[in-house]
């Protein structure tokens, strides 16, 4: 039997990355939690398990994702060549400011972005903001500006195949896309951008997960660092 444990020591996070939420002055109301992984790895299931066992009121959900830049006044088949799996494809600054917005409390309104069409779309969503911040993405930890801004810093490690398989699922199912196309886009982006830029930020985590949110123990740890870390900073 397989036994599933974090790889790293979830209680004892590198120095100065575990804080209590008022840590940055008196006009930090909240923690970060941010949730990397490689597309397909799990990251969902694990942040679902996480808002699940500190209950939804508590969490603000942020997905890196909604922040692809807005190239709606390009033509569709340019659009469509863009690498999405880029650092530069992202607007990261524009979520550095939002998070710093709801660590003093203050409501944000998040970017939508339709993934079939490749453009952000004209509506918001607003997020308010609650005791614990959840920010999930391929690239967060990628980000300097956006690792200073977390109290814990996970990663999701999971098999290629396996990512590769959830990933071709997911974009026929929830984003419209052919299997040609998430194919073609796996092979010229996906895979390339993951060795240079996604794989290499596994070493600024303070907790690696394997498999994901089906880890019990890792996931189970995790709940018991972040509830401890609420509490000090009660």
């Amino acid at each position: 039997m397989t036994r599933h444990t974090a790889t790293t020591e979830p209680v004892a996070p590198a120095a100065g990355s575990a804080r209590p939420p008022h840590a940055d002055g008196p006009e930090r109301h909240a923690m970060i939690v941010g949730v990397a992984g490689g597309s397909g790895s799990g990251k969902t299931t694990v942040v679902r398990e996480i808002v699940r066992g500190l209950g939804r009121g508590q969490v603000t959900l942020i997905h890196h994702d909604s922040y692809y830049r807005d190239t709606g006044d390009l033509p569709f088949a340019e659009r469509a060549r863009i690498n999405y799996d880029h650092p530069d494809s992202l607007e990261t600054s524009l979520l550095v400011a939002h998070l710093r917005r709801l660590m003093r409390g203050e409501p944000v309104e998040v970017p939508a972005y339709d993934f079939a069409q490749h453009a952000r779309l004209t509506r918001t969503e607003t997020a308010e903001a609650r005791k614990v911040i959840i920010v999930d993405g391929l690239l967060i930890l990628w980000a300097r500006e956006l690792r200073e801004l977390m109290d814990i810093k996970i990663f999701v490690d999971t098999d290629a195949d396996i990512r590769f398989i959830r990933r071709l699922q997911r974009d026929m199912r929830e984003r419209g896309r052919s299997a040609e196309s998430v194919v073609q886009q796996y092979t010229a982006t996906v895979r390339p951008m993951h060795l240079e830029f996604v794989e290499p930020s596994k070493r600024y985590a303070d907790v690696i997960v394997p498999e994901g949110g089906f880890n019990r123990v890792a996931v189970d740890m995790l709940l018991t660092k972040v509830r401890s870390i609420l509490a000090a900073g009660a």
